[in-house]
């Protein structure tokens, strides 16, 4: 096997180690990189950039995944399973009558 790929993870602390550096020591992009073994230039300047935007008010991290659908009320949720009843009804319904009885 030539190697693991794929997206590398890194700790919280290699990362505000790498902006430390970056950031408050002056070090290159490249600098940063090849002292602490990270291999993506655009993943350290999103850290870099999460880092100066942390303070400033209204800006929260994206969140991941897919938003959550909001609860149904219980008038809606016996809407829902009226109508699959309904479909589930008609499918046996027809696969009946497709096998000749009725």
């Amino acid at each position: 096997m030539a190697g693991k790929k794929g997206m590398k993870h890194y700790s919280e602390a290699i990362k505000q180690q790498a902006v430390r550096m970056h950031l408050e020591d002056g070090l290159t992009l490249n600098e940063v990189m090849i002292q602490l073994g990270i291999t993506s230039k655009s993943q350290l300047k999103v850290w870099c950039r999460r880092h100066r935007n942390r303070d400033k008010p209204g800006v929260q991290p994206k969140p991941k995944g897919r938003p959550r659908k909001r609860p149904r009320s219980e008038q809606e949720q016996i809407k829902y399973e009226l109508k699959q009843l309904r479909m589930e009804n008609e499918l046996l319904r027809n696969f009946l009558c497709e096998a000749g009885r009725s």
